[in-house]
């Protein structure tokens, strides 16, 4: 399915996720959030905002990204931060 149909998605979201190699709305599940937004940091020399990991974890949680809860956002933060550097591959 189409990245850009996911709730919080459109087509910038879409495009930065394409950069990183992700072209499916199955392979963004299959990765999750904190993953695929790693690649996308990755693919963009480090820059990609806190938002685009909320979004694509209200993406996959059926969630607006805004109303995600704070222990949510913390532990997505944390886990995103915690192997920095090369993303894993699958």
């Amino acid at each position: 399915g189409s990245i850009a149909a996911l709730p919080n998605l459109g087509p910038a979201s879409a495009a930065m996720l394409a950069a990183a190699g992700i072209h499916t709305a199955d392979h963004l599940r299959a990765l999750g959030a904190v993953e695929a937004f790693r690649r996308v940091r990755f693919a963009r020399s480090g820059t990609a905002s806190v938002v685009l990991l909320y979004a694509l974890e209200g993406a996959l949680t059926g969630e607006r990204w805004d109303r995600l809860p704070a222990a949510t956002r913390e532990r997505l933060r944390a886990a995103a931060d915690a192997a920095p550097g090369r993303p894993r591959t699958r």
